[in-house]
């Protein structure tokens, strides 16, 4: 099996939009905000350039400042995007984000990183700032379904630790179904794309393990402590807003 990675031509590069396009021009014959789906297409085009120039470039150097810079940058902007769903509570709530992403993800990254893969430095560009990826993602989904489902909870008249607990259950469930279903219905796109890398698959599937369990491990950890951090605050503010209606 060769081990030389397949290069995408920049012609089969454009071939890949045909979907996309078809995909656009049914949301908008349907009226389906396709506005909004395009401007989606073109910043993921746009962000993934740049990041590709930016780490291209960090990885030919061995900058510790630089590399705990993005990993700072990218913990910002999850915690950030994981609020976008409660934009009225969004700047109060970030604090709480940040530091659940921050502490549970970066015990997570140190653990992968020097513990399980053996790394000699945690700042080793081409090992942390891909897993830190993936495992800051990870946090971010999870916590901004959270946040959500608390706040609908809440606002139905659930209590507390039970609008906590289905939160919690929410927030896990897009990472129990991947597990559930890798290898029976996807190959992840890690093990996918070292498998056409001609990497072996009994070696892909290696790495595939540490990414779920490394995902499911910071979902599950930094929802939590999300949950801690932010419900006090949340449950308050709910009273406070009904006792402002019972007023009135």
């Amino acid at each position: 099996m060769s081990t030389d990675p397949v290069v995408i031509p920049l012609f089969n590069l454009l071939l890949v939009l045909i979907p996309v396009v078809v995909v656009l021009l049914v949301l908008l014959r349907w009226s389906l905000h396709s506005a909004n789906a395009l401007y989606s297409v073109a910043r993921m085009g746009l962000q993934l350039a740049l990041i590709g120039f930016l780490l291209d470039s960090i990885f030919d150097g061995s900058s510790h400042w630089l590399v705990l810079l993005v990993l700072t940058v990218m913990v910002v902007a999850a915690a950030w995007i994981a609020l976008g769903t409660v934009k009225q509570q969004r700047k109060k709530l970030f604090s709480r984000a940040f530091l659940s992403i921050l502490l549970c993800g970066g015990s997570v990254l140190w653990w992968v990183v020097i513990v399980v893969l053996e790394e000699p430095s945690l700042w080793a560009p081409k090992v942390a700032i891909p897993l830190a990826g993936m495992i800051f993602a990870g946090a971010m989904n999870s916590i901004s379904l959270a946040v959500e489902r608390l706040q609908a909870e809440l606002a139905s008249g659930a209590k507390p630790e039970s609008a906590r607990n289905t939160a919690m259950r929410t927030a896990m469930i897009p990472v129990i179904n991947s597990m559930f279903a890798v290898g029976l219905v996807s190959l992840p796109g890690m093990m996918t794309g070292q498998i056409l890398s001609g990497v072996s698959p009994l070696i892909a599937v290696r790495y595939q393990v540490v990414v779920m369990c490394m995902l499911f491990g910071t979902s599950g950890l930094a929802t939590a402590l999300f949950l801690k951090l932010a419900l006090p605050f949340m449950s308050v503010l709910k009273q406070h807003e009904t006792n402002q209606r019972e007023s009135k």
